[in-house]
């Protein structure tokens, strides 16, 4: 993979704990929806540790974008706080793209995407370059989150609803209990019933999963047990923030 050069133009708070950082776009810098960086905080040297000065980051940023777009949640570590710290104009480092759980252009099958937390990021990127395009796939997205003020890219994702024409959403909320904040949409766990109920228009999909491991298992083993054949579920964990 090819390390390019960049800078920080600026970051915003999108839900509680979780920051957008915008950066410049390389020259030559070109990707597919759904994919990941390495974000360096140093220009490193080989056989450096890295734990501390580089993170991965799926793409939120769309391909048709001029900027680069990388969001997370923002955990008391070393590099979190190091990257939150950084004023505008700072230098940094990408290392890739790279990624394997791409949306294939070799078929228009249906998309279930399924997302927790922050593992909504990926699906962003596609779900931009879809409308950017004015694709016609049926794309079905359900999306966890413990509580409203958790939820990044909510009101993003239903203006999407009314630009893509073939695009639902299904958000929930899992622990309406320690919040005060208004939800009138659906609570509890995703499940098979749910997911299955919410998908029953569109035929032979491929499914998507992205959030923590425990979530991404959970959602493997239901679809799995629900008799979906494991070639068409593609998965990522995000582990660490």
């Amino acid at each position: 993979m090819t390390v390019f050069t960049t800078r920080l133009t600026g970051s915003e708070q999108l839900a509680e704990g979780t920051r957008a950082f915008y950066l410049e776009r390389p020259a030559s810098f070109d990707y597919q929806p759904g994919q990941a960086v390495d974000l360096l905080l140093v220009e490193t040297t080989e056989g450096q540790t890295l734990q501390n000065v580089s993170h991965t980051f799926s793409l939120v940023s769309a391909p048709h974008e001029p900027q680069l777009t990388l969001a997370t949640r923002m955990r008391d570590s070393q590099y979190k706080r190091t990257l939150g710290s950084m004023p505008e104009g700072t230098p940094l480092w990408l290392d890739g793209p790279f990624g394997t759980a791409l949306v294939p252009d070799s078929t228009q099958r249906p998309l279930v995407l399924i997302a927790g937390g922050i593992g909504i990021t990926p699906f962003i990127s596609i779900l931009r370059d879809a409308a950017y395009r004015q694709s016609q796939r049926p794309v079905r997205l359900l999306y966890s989150n413990r509580r409203p003020e958790d939820c990044a890219f909510l009101a993003e994702l239903q203006a999407l609803e009314c630009t893509i024409p073939t695009f639902r959403m299904l958000a929930t909320m899992t622990n309406m209990a320690s919040t005060a904040a208004h939800w009138t949409g659906a609570t509890g766990y995703l499940n098979e019933a749910v997911i299955t109920g919410f998908c029953q228009d569109i035929q032979q999909p491929l499914y998507y999963l992205s959030g923590p491991p425990a979530l991404v298992e959970a959602m493997y083993d239901i679809l799995e047990g629900a008799g979906i054949d494991e070639d068409d579920i593609f998965s990522e964990s995000f582990t660490g923030y």
